[in-house]
């Protein structure tokens, strides 16, 4: 079970997302107790927006796993920086390095992204959102066998399709190259979508990233209760028939 920490998110979304390296490290801890055993996390700048700085990921990473000893790895959405070549040197430019770091595949400068991902020796989680060509890039990419998995992406957040769109996606991305593929939902359909995940015995995270929310609708108060909400969502489903 992955826990994501924070996402875009921001003030806007209250004092329960973290935010500074400390908050982020804290929450993680409390997740990681609670069952996760892998983190994804967003590191922000003083005012809160995501960034690839190194000096943010460097602090971020550093605070982190000086609480937890799981693999830690961070985004490169085009969100927290929209220049492809500015986040290619971005990456070579990181000093303190996470274990793995997300690349969405539709995105403009995916492949080079990937690529200098991979020329620093750190896993490439490949984010395949529903919605959008990024089957289709993945399928043709030659750095496509090397990524660490596959991020299967759900943007559908209604609790009434988000299942049906997750089929969908899954059969747009095939074998997927013969990698390991974690598949998670958003907002209204991160639940459903986590218990699929459990009856298909696939990876799938949680976390204050994809859901504000418990399953019954209630305001999560941290990403240590949905990690363990998460962990007992997914037992019970995996004992089901997909």
């Amino acid at each position: 079970m992955q826990i994501c920490l924070n996402g875009a998110r921001g003030a806007a979304d209250g004092a329960v997302v973290p935010m500074s390296p400390g908050a982020m490290a804290q929450s993680a801890a409390e997740a990681v107790a609670a069952g996760a055993s892998d983190i994804h996390v967003h590191p922000k700048t003083p005012c809160g927006q995501d960034t690839l700085s190194p000096k943010a990921v460097a602090a971020t990473l550093e605070a982190i796993r000086a609480r937890v000893a799981v693999p830690v790895g961070v985004t490169t959405g085009a969100w927290a920086e929209p220049d492809s070549a500015a986040r290619v040197e971005y990456v070579r430019s990181w000093t303190v390095l996470p274990d793995h770091a997300s690349v969405n595949w539709h995105e403009p400068g995916a492949e080079e992204v990937a690529a200098a991902l991979l020329d620093r020796g750190i896993g490439v989680e490949a984010g395949i959102w529903s919605g959008t060509d990024g089957a289709t890039r993945f399928a043709a990419s030659p750095l496509a066998p090397r990524v660490l998995r596959v991020l299967a992406e759900v943007m559908d957040t209604s609790p009434d399709t988000a299942e049906e769109s997750s089929r969908a996606l899954l059969a747009d991305l095939g074998t997927a190259h013969g990698r390991p593929v974690l598949l998670h939902g958003m907002e209204g359909g991160a639940w459903p979508v986590l218990r699929l995940a459990g009856r298909l015995g696939l990876m799938t995270r949680i976390g204050l990233e994809d859901t504000l929310a418990l399953p019954d609708g209630e305001r999560a108060i941290s990403n240590g209760q949905l990690a363990a909400e998460g962990l007992a969502q997914y037992r019970a489903a995996a004992q089901r028939l997909s």
